[in-house]
């Protein structure tokens, strides 16, 4: 997984238009893919760090949690309904968000359009 989130980080700094999206965007985000967890840290719209966790002193300002065949599923090129999204995934079950939704919907399509970054990759 630590693989693929890497290369969402480079697939970010080629996409001109999302860094544009995110730049107002500054935050550390949990996702947690079948109870492993992994801080991103934001910092204007660029995806400065990302650390393995579980770590209770890491903070986080929102939660994006799923499993892996959920989240393997949301990144096929062609996603089936429920896994075409990420409120998709919570709706039919397979996810949840935790934490200041409000920081994530200010910032949605930004995040959404990162965590499709992988759609049509090599996952690991």
């Amino acid at each position: 997984m630590l693989a693929t989130l890497q290369r969402m980080k480079s697939r970010l700094n080629e996409t001109p238009h999302l860094l544009r999206l995110g730049r107002l965007f500054s935050e550390t985000v949990l996702i947690e893919i079948s109870g492993e967890e992994f801080y991103l840290t934001f910092r204007d719209g660029r995806l400065e760090a990302i650390v393995e966790g579980p770590s209770r002193k890491t903070p986080w300002r929102f939660a994006l949690r799923t499993d892996a065949e959920a989240l393997a599923k949301f990144w096929e090129p062609r996603p089936s309904p429920g896994f075409h999204d990420i409120f998709g995934l919570v709706k039919i079950g397979r996810g949840r968000i935790d934490g200041d939704i409000l920081v994530l919907v200010k910032n949605l399509r930004f995040f959404k359009e990162f965590m499709a970054l992988a759609r049509g990759g090599e996952q690991e």
